[in-house]
């Protein structure tokens, strides 16, 4: 009989996320990457300082950032919050010599040219500083999901050298730009195997939380 944890182990081995990082490379040689692998691409490509990271995604990694995906969106629909999805668009900037491509990203409110939300799912560490490369794109709040948990970051403008080691974001407890969001609630129902089970607690708790608040 195979244990759940020696079954979990065989998964992960037979779903390897691979990362290459090259070092020396020229911002044009990587806008030719860039565009070479074009919006098909199943990798994703970061880029910081001369330093490009190439990561080629695993299945667990794809997985998780389309749930946490379908979960937002069901609290935007719920909480009639206005959003743009930029999901994984290439945003970069030649004068900070930095560019990323988020696992999911939004705008909140109004489109922007660049997102307020960039959410990373981490499976392998390593690689580009994801906060210092975020600060240079000047993204107003990153969340990482790692190991069943999130962590969020705020990028604080106003006081950066209070928080030098984290490029100027502050780590938070709840999200800013979504307030009403419970991250707790969110990675609870995300550790849930069954996609539309955690979809369908999400939603009906959402319900509950802001019926009870409009009485």
């Amino acid at each position: 009989m195979v244990l759940l944890n020696d079954l979990t182990q065989r998964l992960q081995a037979d779903d390897p996320e691979e990362k290459r990082i090259v070092t020396g490379v020229s911002w044009q040689h990587y806008e030719a990457l860039v565009a070479d692998l074009g919006d098909n691409s199943g990798y994703r490509v970061a880029y910081l300082d001369g330093v490009l990271e190439i990561v080629s995604p695993s299945r667990r990694h794809e997985k998780g950032k389309t749930r946490i995906g379908g979960l937002l969106e069901l609290f935007f629909l719920e909480t009639d919050t206005e959003y743009f999805p930029t999901g994984s668009t290439t945003f970069r900037k030649e004068e900070s010599q930095a560019g990323g491509e988020p696992d999911e990203s939004y705008c909140i409110g109004t489109e922007k040219d660049f997102p307020n939300l960039a959410i990373e799912v981490v499976v392998t560490g390593g690689g580009i500083n994801k906060l210092e490369l975020y600060q240079r794109l000047n993204v107003r709040e990153v969340w990482f999901w790692q190991n069943e948990n999130f962590s969020l970051y705020h990028l604080r403008e106003e006081t950066p050298s209070q928080f030098q080691q984290t490029f100027g974001y502050e780590r938070i407890d709840r999200s800013e730009i979504l307030p009403s969001l419970d991250i707790n609630l969110l990675a609870e129902c995300l550790t849930n195997s069954n996609p539309l089970a955690a979809a369908k607690d999400f939603r009906q708790r959402l319900r509950s939380q802001f019926s009870k608040n409009s009485i």
